[in-house]
Formats: C-alpha cells, structure tokens, sequence
C-alpha cells in the first residue's frame, strides 16, 4: 500500500522528520495561539455586547480591534507552526516571532483605552 501524502507537501516534502517531541510541542504552542486568537474574539464579541459606559463609537473600535487581532492571531499562528515545522525538518534555528510583542501591545492599548475613557 502506499504512503499517503502529507500535506502541506512544501512543509513535509523537504529535510527529516525531527523529534516527534519537538513536533508535538510545535502543535501545542500552534494550540496555545488559537486559544489566545478564540480569548481576543471572545473579548471583542463582550465589548461589543454589554453596555461599559464608553461612548458606543469607542466601544465598537475597541471590539472591531479585538476581533481582527484575533482572526490575525489565529491566522499568523498557522505560519509561525508552519515555519518552526519546517526549520525543525531542516536543521535550521527556529525563526523569530513578533506575535507575542503585537499581542501584547494590542491588549495594552485597548485596556489603556478602556481605563482612560470609563474613569
């Protein structure tokens, strides 16, 4: 019988199979990224939904921002898994991520926000 093909076939086509223990943690940070892109939707869909005492225009920038850095989250996690996937299979440093310095300043932002206009 033959082997399937995994797919995608430019990440699993090149280089060796690394550790599959280096791969599994790979998946669980790729895991940990889409519960952070699902927490930042959710965030968003609350500012939008309940009443804060913010003005409804600020209010409804801070959900539309928090619901694109959550589908941008979600998306750019794919590609960093996919990158560290393929440096692993390559014997190549893993590269770099300013995710968690976008995530982050996203969140101080819209907090920043919050507490400068509800006090």
């Amino acid at each position: 019988m033959a082997e399937k093909q995994r797919w995608p076939r430019w990440l699993y086509e090149v280089g060796e199979d690394p550790d599959y223990r280096f791969s599994f943690a790979s998946e669980r940070t790729f895991l940990a990224w889409i519960r952070t892109a699902l927490a930042l939707l959710a965030a968003g869909i609350a500012m939008d939904s309940f009443n804060l005492s913010l003005p409804d225009r600020v209010q409804e920038i801070l959900a539309a921002v928090l619901v694109v850095s959550g589908m941008l989250c979600a998306l750019s996690s794919v590609v960093r898994w996919a990158r560290a996937e393929r440096a692993m299979r390559l014997g190549q440093p893993l590269p770099p991520t300013r995710m968690t310095i976008a995530v982050a300043g996203i969140v101080a932002i819209v907090s920043a926000s919050v507490l400068i206009v509800w006090v």
